[in-house]
């Protein structure tokens, strides 16, 4: 019997590839407020300090997972050309795209435990007007938000009997409820979209993990309200993904165990005109030098990064 050693006791190092930008599949929509800086940012700097995670869609998709060896490596550019999910990195995708980069480098993980751990971030909403959220809410088909108490929103949500639930800056709780019974996940997907649409661009949007009314009223003076999303499956997350279809931006939170930051991989390198396979024959070269030199540490306890 085998004994799985989870990724903190691991020396091994992690999966970079240079990928087309094409194979990668996006799960949840970018933030628009977030991108545009973004993409100039990198375009000062010239470096990609931390790669976007990805993990294959081939199980799901009936191919073979090159992860696992089987088949030809797709970092190659070679055998299948298996997509890879997006599952952190999404502003940063867009970003070099809308440069004209046809390659990225991306960190490849298995999507499960204890090498992923998903969890959800929650919206906070500030500057517009309170009444006005409401209403923009209210006029949604397919929707019904139903006013009730903070502790039956979170009982109601961890059955998922709720869309969300609304907690507005004057204390008022609504929940959503679609309008028909049991629909299915894309359905339901729909309409969350819908209604982020109705404020994401109207106002500012932060993520919070806590639905704590105080806490966020002190840290954001012009709060209108926080928006509190379910808890999502891998599975789920998935199948949109597989099929085409965008989770709203900033509700998903990937935790990753052996996560690569700061590798401040040259864009040149990305942006050259050589092959897909000389640039990861490089890229390997590279990584090869950075553990010679002992540049590549590992923190096994969680951190905080005041840099971003």
């Amino acid at each position: 019997m085998t004994t799985q050693i989870h990724p903190s006791q691991s020396t091994d190092k992690p999966d970079l590839r240079i990928v087309p930008l094409g194979r990668l599949v996006e799960h949840e929509f970018n933030d628009a407020q977030r991108t545009w800086p973004l993409a100039q940012r990198l375009k000062a700097e010239g470096l990609l300090k931390n790669p976007p995670i990805a993990a294959s869609l081939a199980e799901e998709e009936g191919e073979d997972d090159p992860s696992t060896g089987s088949g030809r490596d797709p970092s190659t550019g070679s055998g299948r050309d298996a997509r890879l999910v997006v599952l952190d990195g999404a502003n940063r995708v867009t970003a070099l795209n809308s440069l004209g980069y046809l390659h990225i480098l991306v960190q490849v993980v298995r999507y499960e435990q204890p090498f992923v751990t998903l969890t959800t971030w929650h919206h906070v909403v500030t500057g517009m007007d309170q009444e006005q959220f409401s209403a923009d809410l209210n006029a949604l088909e397919g929707l019904e938000f139903q006013p009730l108490d903070l502790l039956h929103a979170r009982a109601g949500l961890s059955r998922r009997e709720f869309l969300a639930y609304i907690i507005r800056a004057d204390g008022h709780v609504f929940a959503a409820r679609t309008e028909a019974p049991r629909r299915n996940v894309h359905e339901q997907n729909r309409l969350l979209n819908a209604m982020v649409d109705t404020y994401k661009d109207r106002g500012k949007l932060f993520r919070a993990t806590t639905d704590n009314l105080d806490e966020a009223g002190h840290l954001y003076p012009d709060l209108t309200g926080l928006v509190i999303f379910p808890n999502y499956d891998p599975a789920e997350v998935l199948a949109l993904a597989r099929d085409g279809e965008l989770l709203p931006t900033g509700l998903t939170r990937h935790l990753i165990q052996g996560r690569a930051l700061r590798t401040n991989y040259p864009l040149s390198e990305l942006s050259s005109s050589d092959t897909l396979e000389a640039k990861n024959a490089r890229l390997q070269a590279w990584l090869k030098q950075k553990l010679a030199s002992k540049e590549i540490r590992f923190y096994g306890e969680a951190t905080y990064l005041f840099d971003e």
